[in-house]
Protein backbone atom coordinates (compact mmCIF):
# COMPACT_ATOMS: atom_id res chain seq x y z
CA UNK A 1 0.00 0.00 0.00
CA UNK A 2 1.06 3.05 -0.92
CA UNK A 3 1.97 5.67 2.36
CA UNK A 4 2.96 9.29 2.32
CA UNK A 5 6.07 9.90 5.04
CA UNK A 6 5.59 13.27 7.23
CA UNK A 7 8.27 13.63 9.78
CA UNK A 8 8.83 10.79 10.97
CA UNK A 9 4.91 9.21 10.60
CA UNK A 10 3.72 7.64 7.74
CA UNK A 11 0.26 8.17 6.67
CA UNK A 12 -2.07 5.95 5.10
CA UNK A 13 -3.89 7.29 1.97
CA UNK A 14 -6.99 6.78 3.75
CA UNK A 15 -5.61 8.44 6.18
CA UNK A 16 -5.27 11.82 4.16
CA UNK A 17 -7.45 15.06 4.11
CA UNK A 18 -9.77 15.59 1.51
CA UNK A 19 -7.86 18.67 0.42
CA UNK A 20 -3.64 17.71 0.24
CA UNK A 21 -1.20 20.57 0.33
CA UNK A 22 2.08 20.84 -2.67
CA UNK A 23 4.20 18.63 -0.61
CA UNK A 24 1.87 16.04 0.57
CA UNK A 25 0.82 16.00 -3.54
CA UNK A 26 4.63 16.04 -4.38
CA UNK A 27 5.62 12.95 -2.03
CA UNK A 28 3.02 10.70 -3.07
CA UNK A 29 3.34 11.28 -6.56
CA UNK A 30 7.47 10.94 -6.04
CA UNK A 31 7.84 14.47 -8.11
CA UNK A 32 9.09 17.72 -6.68
CA UNK A 33 6.77 20.17 -5.45
CA UNK A 34 8.05 22.70 -8.26
CA UNK A 35 6.69 20.34 -11.35
CA UNK A 36 3.38 20.19 -8.97
CA UNK A 37 2.99 24.18 -9.22
CA UNK A 38 3.81 23.60 -12.88
CA UNK A 39 1.09 21.01 -13.47
CA UNK A 40 -1.40 23.36 -12.13
CA UNK A 41 -0.93 26.20 -14.43
CA UNK A 42 -1.14 23.72 -17.39
CA UNK A 43 -4.33 22.89 -16.10
CA UNK A 44 -3.25 18.85 -15.31
CA UNK A 45 -3.42 19.01 -11.78
CA UNK A 46 -6.32 21.88 -10.71
CA UNK A 47 -5.77 23.21 -7.62
CA UNK A 48 -7.66 25.19 -4.72
CA UNK A 49 -6.63 28.40 -3.54
CA UNK A 50 -7.31 28.96 -0.06
CA UNK A 51 -6.83 32.02 2.81
CA UNK A 52 -5.35 35.56 1.79
CA UNK A 53 -2.30 33.94 0.31
CA UNK A 54 -3.60 31.87 -2.22
CA UNK A 55 -1.88 28.65 -0.93
CA UNK A 56 -2.93 25.83 -2.71
CA UNK A 57 -4.40 22.81 -2.47
CA UNK A 58 -5.43 19.63 -4.42
CA UNK A 59 -8.58 17.50 -4.23
CA UNK A 60 -7.40 13.82 -2.92
CA UNK A 61 -9.41 11.62 -5.58
CA UNK A 62 -7.58 13.94 -8.24
CA UNK A 63 -4.13 12.75 -7.35
CA UNK A 64 -5.34 9.67 -7.05
CA UNK A 65 -6.95 9.06 -9.88
CA UNK A 66 -3.22 10.50 -11.35
CA UNK A 67 -2.11 7.40 -9.41
CA UNK A 68 -4.70 5.20 -10.78
CA UNK A 69 -5.30 4.36 -6.92
CA UNK A 70 -8.84 2.85 -5.80
CA UNK A 71 -10.28 3.07 -2.34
Amino acid sequence: MSQLTRSKHKLSIEDLPDLLTIREVAGLLRVSPLTVKRWGKKGKLPAIRINTRGDRRYRKEVVLQMLRVEL
